[in-house]
């Protein structure tokens, strides 16, 4: 507890009330304002009562305080006049911007007069002495005594614009329905030895403001690997690609190989490499587009569209198997099919997602990752397409000095791998797969 407000509290048990904390203030010597800062506060807590009173008073502007020492314009003009007079030229010269009004009020006063007899005019005392009645004044404004000061001296003042009008506000203190000496402070928690020892029960507590907002939470930082997804996909829509739904985590067998025309037997597709589902185990063949499903199995045993096709007894059951897919490819499948059947035209589309699949997790491998696909649609589109696509997607990144490396993949003519070259040109960072 602060010393003003221990004094303020022991006044109230002596006087029973205080009539006006602004004369309290000026009687034990403090600023008013510290003291209004201490009975809000006393107020707040119940140890008081108070009524608002509001008084009309002056301040001083910067001008007015200006005068507090020197005294005002006039009465530095009157001093600075010599009994046998002085030239109005040197006096202003002498007193500055303060000289030209000082002149004019002292006059206004009769304390000086002007001879122009000689020519050139002369300042002189017309009074042997003075009372600077407009220092004194400002002082007692300085002080925070304002009374006894007429309205029509304060008005002349307004109108120099050395004092302007504010309204003080101070209080006529009570006792409070919690007046006590000391404050007791209230508890903001319930703790753990409250309960135990049962001091809570006497304990006051400090209400709760259930519309305070808090504070506002340190966390919310963007994951590393959500930055990066983030910096790919602006990339992707920047160069006119449109987000593929990557939401579906299961797939069934149909479009996640065989509509990718992977053969059944391939090992990718056994249970070492791959999750499968025990429940739903399988989705129903009745689900899946028929005729395409037909045209898929065909090509699996006999070919078509210039391959051989695998020569093999394509089985339903294995298609119709659940599964976590095992690459976002899947999501390309669909669309392309979704492509044909509303009309063949131009389109980019592209996903970035998790895929699954069944490894041993150690510190290098999980049984999940990010995969980054993009497909362009449209009819003449040459390797040479691709690898300009594929360099300003690099760029955006700022990897240049890409190189591309003919690759063998079973599903895919032509493949590539993408290099970039490190920075002394003798070793090569491998990037990416492209098919």
């Amino acid at each position: 507890m602060s010393d003003v407000e221990s004094q303020l509290l022991a006044e109230l048990a002596d006087c029973q009330s205080i009539d006006d904390s602004l004369e309290y203030a000026a009687s034990h010597d403090l600023q008013p304002n510290q003291v209004v800062g201490v009975i809000k506060s006393l107020l707040a807590a119940g140890l008081v009562e108070g009524e608002e009173q509001r008084h009309a008073s002056y301040a001083l502007t910067q001008e007015g305080s200006s005068y507090l020492e020197p005294g005002s314009p006039e009465a530095q003009v009157f001093a600075a006049t010599p009994t046998e007079g002085i030239l109005q030229a040197e006096l202003l010269q002498k007193l500055g911007p303060v000289g030209k009004v000082g002149i004019g009020q002292a006059m206004k006063l009769q304390w000086i007069m002007l001879d122009k007899s000689g020519g050139q005019p002369v300042a002189k005392r017309k009074v042997a002495e003075i009372t600077d009645g407009v220092q004194k004044i400002l002082q007692s404004i300085a002080s925070g005594n304002t009374e006894g000061i007429a309205k029509q001296e304060a008005d002349a003042l307004k109108k120099r614009k050395l004092i302007i009008p504010e309204t003080r506000m101070s209080y006529k203190l009570t006792k409070g329905p919690k007046f006590a000496l000391q404050r007791k402070r209230a508890a903001t928690d319930l703790t753990h030895d409250m309960l135990q020892s049962g001091s809570w029960q006497d304990q006051e507590f400090k209400a709760y403001n259930f519309n305070a907002l808090g504070l506002p939470p340190s966390g919310g930082y963007l994951h590393p690997l959500l930055k990066v997804r983030s910096q790919f996909r602006k990339i992707f829509v920047a160069m006119g690609f449109e987000e593929m739904m990557t939401n579906a985590y299961v797939e069934n067998s149909f479009w996640n190989f065989d509509a990718l025309f992977q053969p059944q037997q391939h090992p990718a597709r056994d249970a070492h490499d791959t999750f499968f589902l025990t429940n739903p185990a399988s989705t129903p063949a009745e689900r899946l587009p028929q005729e395409y499903l037909h045209r898929v199995k065909a090509t699996h045993e006999q070919g078509g569209y210039g391959s051989i096709g695998y020569g093999y007894s394509w089985k339903v059951a294995e298609a119709e198997k659940n599964l976590l897919r095992t690459h976002t490819t899947a999501v390309s499948s669909r669309m392309l099919y979704k492509l044909a059947q509303e009309g063949f035209k131009p389109a980019k589309y592209f996903s970035i997602d998790r895929v699954f699949r069944n490894e041993a997790v150690d510190r290098t491998h999980l049984a999940e990752f990010h995969q980054i696909e993009g497909v362009v649609c449209d009819k003449g589109l040459t390797l040479r397409d691709l690898i300009g696509t594929l360099k300003m997607f690099f760029d955006r990144l700022g990897l240049k000095k890409l190189r591309f490396k003919p690759a063998y993949n079973p599903y895919t003519e032509p493949s590539m791998e993408i290099f970039r070259s490190a920075v002394t040109d003798q070793a090569l960072l491998r990037l990416s797969d492209c098919v």
